[in-house]
């Protein structure tokens, strides 16, 4: 009760801080003019991009990460309690590093986030419908960013990340779709919602130069921690422990608070040095 909670206030609460009027997102970030639409589900979706400080002054090229749940990454006026601060914390990567990143933020169907984010079915919870996500991201977002910014597009500079049914649908990505998806960022993942995600590490196979980055909080409830750990064990059993980092923070929770305290970490592992 206390996981589907957590999933259904961040699914209806996005609009709760929409009513507040001064936006907290960087200069750098802005909401894409055009229309987009999910083909399958004809559900008109919202996009946000953050260009890295030097994008206007260089003819660099750049990585990206796709991000899901586009309304909690930037602002605090769209965010539901709080956003993850991923425009500061790339701003100040890019001061301290000069590591430079694209960020395309696809906002989640709050009342369908918890369909749209789910590749397997779910007897209580209903139909899946990440698959017409993803290809909805793969075939329709992604070509539209890799012709419109200068990106880097193969898979090694392509990663994926979001946070609980973000987490999971993540996974799901850089195992169905290893020819786009080089790296992922799979934060509280919610592996309890089935088989599905195990049965397909079990079965599939993980390209040789990706990358996972698994967290979970220690807070976040005994069904969410066990199924975390279990998928560890499966990933280690099928060779993939070189590619993998795991992380389990005995403080940590469910919310946007942890995961902005983890997510340069995350950034910095999926795009550090060879393996």
């Amino acid at each position: 009760m206390k996981i589907l909670t957590a999933l259904l206030m961040t699914t209806l609460a996005i609009s709760v801080n929409a009513q507040q009027s001064t936006s907290t997102a960087a200069a750098n970030v802005h909401v894409v003019d055009s229309v987009f639409t999910i083909e399958g589900l004809e559900r008109e979706r919202q996009v946000r991009i953050y260009l890295p400080p030097d994008y206007e002054t260089t003819n660099d090229r750049y990585p990206v990460l796709y991000m899901h749940d586009g309304q909690n990454l930037f602002d605090d006026t769209t965010s539901f309690v709080g956003e993850w601060g991923v425009d500061e914390i790339l701003n100040e990567l890019y001061a301290e590093k000069r590591m430079s990143f694209i960020v395309v933020g696809i906002d989640n169907g709050q009342a369908n986030r918890i369909h749209e984010l789910t590749a397997w079915d779910h007897p209580k919870y209903g139909k899946a419908e990440g698959k017409p996500y993803m290809d909805f991201i793969v075939h329709t977002v992604k070509p539209y960013i890799d012709q419109t910014y200068r990106t880097i597009n193969n898979p090694q500079n392509t990663a994926i990340i979001g946070s609980s049914l973000g987490g999971l649908i993540s996974h799901y990505a850089i195992f169905e779709y290893p020819q786009v998806f080089g790296k992922a960022g799979i934060l509280s993942p919610s592996y309890w919602w089935g088989e599905g995600p195990f049965i397909q590490v079990d079965s599939g196979e993980l390209q040789g130069g990706a990358r996972l980055y698994l967290l979970m909080g220690g807070k976040e409830g005994p069904q969410m921690v066990d199924s975390f750990q279990r998928m560890l064990r499966l990933l280690d059993e099928k060779g993939y422990s070189r590619q993998l980092k795991s992380k389990l923070v005995p403080e940590g929770e469910h919310n946007e608070q942890f995961w902005r305290r983890e997510f340069k970490e995350v950034v910095l592992w999926l795009f550090g040095g060879p393996l």
